[in-house]
């Protein structure tokens, strides 16, 4: 499909009014507005070779996005890394022969890009929380949410296009769609220059792609030789003793986290770190202290405090803190957002009434998809929902409005909040929770309650938290295509076909990554395993288990059958999975990579765990309201520290999911985010008698030379991560794994010895240090030194 067809209707408008959208006349900031291509030119735009680079992106991203939210909960934009990932791949294919991208057909290939990124943190935000509960992980299930979440979250945005994206234009400023308009202008081909406004202002730099290829190179092999080949410690860490007993503190040192740190800020991450910090040097030190005297387990702990390390201290009490802090976070962000909320409704809605979305558009770049399909495409993702049995929402009418109901307002909220005050701040956490809540409050009304119900109200809560997710993602790529003059329904169809793929392949990924992870412990070997496996299964209810096999490297050295049983906890802890023999006895436990504890197989090979903190805050929610098992003295702590938090002006949310993460995980991030800090100092310093306004400042921040290596250690540590799973678990490498371990284990000083948690610092220094050059443009110049640039070319 190409740009050339337009309706008549549109055609003719075009001739008359050639630069004017033709809505809302009397906002100040849209009468002198005028997009980057005029509304009467017409450039190629939605081809297929944009498409599909397009949708091939945005699955690479979509994978690395969901290894992030499955490790930290937290995702970010893809939309700047695959703008310059196409400007650079088409400015190569034509010193070949072949035809340079139009401005338009970038802006496809990142729209398309996008759709990866809010799929993933919805996917790894909510599915995982279904083998919490203590069900199977199944593909249609996942793939079932994932599709209907995605699809349904962009046409229930395109009506609300005209009311956000054009009337509130001057007054939501969407950062990260501004950010990426201005990128894709710096990297506009001749043709589109040509064809652009003769008043359009010079970008400030110009787009260059080397650094975020040098970073996800760099990350990539840091990686690989980190994992693979066991060249240094993964997690140095130091646990304290004495006075300080149960203190303790440790740093992943991944690139992806650096990279994570280093985009989102130094506000962000210095709140995450301080929550583990919290976590860490001040409650399990605390638990440690007031617990070491008590003789037997105190619940929800199976063992005495004292014989307890720092980390199952957290696992037994500090997460269920951590998630009720977390709760309260969401719902109080949620609370701040009702003005908005209560406006984007007003908005929407009167747009719906006008009939704006229905009516073919005054002008190319005021065309959406038609109302028909928008309504039918709707009813017929309802209809499916209500359909399949995966879902627990057979023919449940209740469950289908609810999805409506919360579907609407939410993609409205997101949508709004975007924005407002971005992507990356945009609560969507807090959408889910407050849909959980408010959905198992209905269910107990009814009297729907047990496990049952567990999957029906997670489908209602994964749906519509992607949906939100990718109503945010759309308004953005909508704010770009708005500022650059594409036409809206080509952008719709593009991230509608991109959602689709992502939707199907992430979850494959997902699978294979708990899958690749999971350990089967042998229960006649570990004690503490065996301990909690004092149990035996109904002779008369082991017949309509569902069988199964050991899987991965453990399967080749035992292929018998057994039969899966998920055992629950009383006290409100994860549902665990045991293989059972014929006789109901347990055989295994089987620790997922998901959520799981044990980090190694019985033979000594290591395997990637993953901490999912949003997801096991879901199923926490659900169990806590459907069958009142959780150990709500903890949880309410949590909610305190959140409230003291929001009484003191520090965001909750993010300083919550600091409490609930490893601080592992949350310092290399708050280290990018200092490096971040520095790097702005400079640049604002760089920029200061210019006199940027600061959407100038952010727009030029977010395609520096350090954010584009910063997204390259996030794509190239993720990929090689999820690579590293996928190999790791296949039998054929079994022995050879287990030999790099061996000898790490023996003869890596890095990896094991006196100076196992001092060496492995080193190469993470060396990375650090080549982010601060890179944003400091010290490094990957792309040829030659940077040169100063003029007043003039900021416009005016």
């Amino acid at each position: 499909m190409s740009s050339e067809s337009i309706s008549p209707e549109a055609a003719a408008r075009a001739q008359e009014f050639p630069d004017r959208i033709g809505f809302k006349p009397d906002n100040p900031f849209l009468a002198n507005f005028r997009p980057y291509i005029p509304a009467s030119v017409q450039l190629r735009e939605l081809t297929p070779l944009p498409l599909i680079m397009g949708t091939l992106l945005g699955i690479i991203f979509g994978a690395s996005s969901l290894y992030l939210v499955l490790k930290t909960g937290l995702t970010v934009s893809a939309s700047i890394p695959v703008a310059v990932i196409s400007i650079t791949l088409f400015r190569a294919l034509s010193k070949v022969g072949l035809r340079n991208a139009t401005i338009l057909e970038n802006n496809i290939v990142q729209t398309a890009g996008s759709a990866g990124e809010s799929i993933a943190f919805g996917v790894g935000v909510t599915m995982p929380a279904i083998m919490i509960l203590g069900f199977d992980l199944e593909f249609t299930r996942v793939m079932l949410v994932a599709v209907l979440g995605g699809l349904l979250g962009i046409l229930m945005m395109i009506p609300l296009r005209r009311a956000l994206i054009v009337a509130q234009h001057g007054y939501l400023k969407y950062p990260e769609g501004t950010a990426c308009a201005e990128v894709l202008k710096a990297g506009a081909d001749e043709e589109s220059r040509a064809a652009a406004h003769a008043e359009a202002g010079a970008p400030v730099s110009e787009v260059r792609a080397l650094p975020i290829f040098t970073g996800l190179g760099i990350g990539f092999i840091y990686k690989v030789a980190m994992d693979g080949f066991k060249a240094w410690k993964d997690t140095p860490e130091k646990v304290f003793g004495g006075a300080f007993t149960g203190g303790s503190i440790a740093a992943e040192i991944n690139p992806a986290l650096l990279g994570v740190g280093y985009i989102i800020g130094p506000r962000i991450a210095s709140i995450m770190c301080a929550g583990g910090v919290l976590a860490y040097l001040v409650l399990i030190p605390a638990i440690k202290f007031f617990g070491s005297g008590i003789a037997g387990a105190l619940p929800p702990g199976s063992k005495a405090i004292a014989q307890m390390s720092p980390n199952e201290i957290r696992g037994a009490y500090v997460l269920y803190i951590g998630a009720g802090a977390v709760a309260a976070g969401g719902i109080i962000s949620l609370f701040r957002s009702l003005p908005t909320i209560w406006s984007g409704l007003k908005g929407g809605l009167a747009d719906l009434r006008g009939g704006q979305a229905g009516r073919a558009g005054f002008v190319r770049t005021d065309e959406d998809l038609s109302m028909k399909f928008v309504l039918g495409g709707i009813f017929v993702l309802l209809a499916l929902i209500v359909l399949f049995p995966q879902l627990g929402l057979q023919w449940n009418i209740l469950g289908a409005i609810l999805i409506v109901i919360f579907g609407f307002l939410f993609v409205t909220v997101s949508s709004r909040l975007t924005g407002e005050i971005g992507s990356s701040s945009n609560p969507i956490s807090g959408m889910t929770v407050a849909t959980l809540l408010l959905t198992c409050l209905i269910f107990l009304i009814v009297g729907w309650t047990g496990p049952t119900y567990y999957v029906t109200a997670l489908s209602i809560g994964g749906i519509v938290c992607i949906a939100a997710s990718n109503g945010g993602t759309t308004s953005q790529d909508l704010k770009t295509g708005f500022l650059v003059g594409s036409t809206p329904k080509h952008q719709q169809t593009a991230i509608l076909i991109g959602a689709l793929a992502s939707a199907i392949v992430l979850g494959p990924i997902l699978l294979k990554l708990n899958e690749a992870g999971t350990v089967y412990v042998p229960v006649a070997s570990d004690p503490a395993v065996a301990a909690a496996a004092n149990f035996r299964v109904d002779p008369s209810e082991v017949s309509t288990l569902k069988t199964e096999k050991v899987r991965g490297p453990q399967g080749t050295k035992d292929q018998a059958n057994y039969r899966a049983y998920y055992k629950s906890d009383s006290q409100g802890g994860n549902a665990v999975k045991y293989l059972v023999n014929d006789q109901g006895a347990p055989v295994y436990m089987a620790d997922p990579a998901i959520n799981g504890t044990h980090k190694a197989r019985p033979d000594g090979t290591t395997v990637t765990k993953f901490d999912a903190p949003k997801a096991v805050l879901m199923s926490y929610i659900i169990k806590g309201i459907l069958n009142h098992k959780l150990p709500w003295t903890l949880v309410l702590l949590g909610v305190m520290i959140a409230i003291v938090l929001e009484m003191s002006g520090i965001p909750s949310l993010a300083f919550a999911v600091g409490v609930y993460l490893p601080l592992a995980s949350s310092s290399p991030i708050f280290i990018g985010g200092m490096v971040r800090w520095l790097v702005d100092k400079y640049l604002r310093k760089k920029f200061a008698r210019h006199k940027l306004t600061e959407e100038q400042l952010v727009a030029e921040g977010d395609k520096s030379p350090g954010v584009l290596m910063a997204s390259g250690y996030i794509a190239g540590g993720a990929l090689a991560g999820i690579i590293y799973a996928f190999l790791n678990s296949l039998p054929s490498l079994s022995s050879f794994n287990e030999r790099i371990e061996t000898w790490a284990g023996t003869s890596n000083p890095f990896f094991k010895g006196p100076f196992e948690n001092l060496l492995p610092l080193i190469p993470f220094v060396v990375i650090t240090i080549l982010l601060y050059l890179a944003g400091r443009e010290v490094i990957l110049r792309g040829g030659g030194r940077a040169k100063e640039v003029p007043p003039s070319s900021f416009g005016p």
